[in-house]
């Protein structure tokens, strides 16, 4: 595997002085890498973004897929930006009849795939949206559906942080260069 130096933005991360590379492409920094990475971990689950699910995900990645978790992770957000436009869609009709029943079907399949990866306060604000929707509480549901925006698009930046960060480390252990003196 052939790497191009010049497309990688010396600006990513940490240079190192001699070579002008940066420091993960030394392997000087894969501790590093794994420290941000466990240290974001952890803080998503102090705040109760994520839950346990998330980690039984872990445990069945391996070497047979290494993309496991990415691969579902991305399956999940695809599939909710899409439930998150019906549901606004939905919330947004002009006539005022609102689709409750479509509604509450629309944040349960949000809840079970959320449930599904451990996102915790997704799910829990979807709670919260559902009792609103069989309530026929347009407001309440408007309210709800920026708070399972809100918690989303939390989730979904950190996560994209988390597998940023670990393409890294797989980088830097596949790719090392000698330190120049």
């Amino acid at each position: 595997m052939k790497l191009d130096l010049s497309e990688i933005p010396k600006s990513s991360s940490k240079s190192n002085n001699k070579t002008g590379l940066p420091v993960w492409l030394l392997g000087l920094g894969m501790e590093r890498l794994r420290v941000d990475m466990n240290r974001l971990l952890a803080l998503l689950f102090h705040q109760g973004v994520l839950d346990e699910q998330f980690i039984q995900l872990q445990q069945l990645q391996d070497d047979s897929s290494p993309n496991f978790i990415s691969e579902v992770v991305n399956i999940y957000f695809n599939e909710s930006d899409k439930l998150l436009r019906n549901l606004t869609n939905l919330l947004m009709e002009k006539d005022l009849k609102v689709d409750y029943k479509k509604i509450g079907m629309h944040i349960n399949q949000f809840m079970g795939s959320s449930s599904s990866i451990g996102a915790k306060r997704v799910r829990n604000v979807c709670v919260d949206f559902r009792a609103a929707s069989e309530m026929a509480n347009r407001f309440g549901c408007l309210r709800a559906l920026e708070m399972v925006e809100h918690e989303y698009c939390y989730l979904k930046n950190n996560l994209h942080e988390y597998f940023h960060l670990e393409q890294q480390l797989a980088l830097a252990a596949i790719i090392r260069y000698p330190i120049q003196n």
